[in-house]
């Protein structure tokens, strides 16, 4: 068995079979991942084009330079994540610079409205993300406005076990606001 800080063997082949040029490497990843870097994209730009544009701009850069992700550092899947909300945000930054030119924003409104879209991507991976146990008693919750009482009746659990999930859900969605670089977290049971 690997130790705890080999990174996932997926992981390691796939940027194996990139660094070697393997198109059907690229794709297996753009099969696993387009979906992710497309909504992340459009939750930064709100723009479906936008997002069509940046999505192509992360699998042209995995591409092209494969060496960029390493495996020990993290998952394949976090690394697209954070290559795909930077580019989005410098997206957002440049069209905000451009309004902020024509007198349209503030650089205060600028700088708002890219933390606002960073929190809100980052706060869709976490839920995305997260263990369906604690995402479902969330969205009872939150969706179906139900109390811990409802929501534990609803999945069948016992009333601290309903409070326990809200609040580890939750506690894992506030990280989404206390971080200041738009990295995403890492995935739940990943190596730290």
């Amino acid at each position: 068995m690997a130790g705890k800080d080999a990174p996932p063997r997926w992981d390691r082949r796939m940027q194996q079979r990139l660094a070697r040029g393997e198109a059907a490497a690229l794709g297996e990843c753009y099969d696993r991942f387009a979906s992710l870097v497309h909504g992340l994209a459009h939750r930064v730009l709100g723009d479906e084009d936008a997002a069509d544009g940046i999505t192509r701009e992360v699998f042209a850069h995995l591409w092209e330079n494969p060496g960029s992700y390493d495996p020990k550092q993290g998952p394949l899947r976090s690394w697209v994540a954070t290559l795909t909300q930077e580019l989005a945000v410098r997206q957002l930054r440049a069209t905000g610079t451009a309004a902020l030119a024509r007198g349209g924003t503030t650089p205060e409104d600028l700088e708002r409205t890219v933390r606002h879209a960073t929190v809100a991507a980052r706060a869709d991976y976490i839920v995305d993300w997260m263990p369906v146990p604690l995402r479902a008693a969330l969205e009872r919750a939150y969706f179906q406005r139900r109390d811990y009482r409802r929501t534990a009746a609803d999945l069948g659990i016992t009333e601290d076990e309903a409070r326990r999930r809200l609040r580890l859900g939750l506690q894992l969605l506030s990280t989404a606001h206390d971080r200041d670089t738009p990295d995403p977290p890492p995935e739940p049971g990943a190596a730290r």
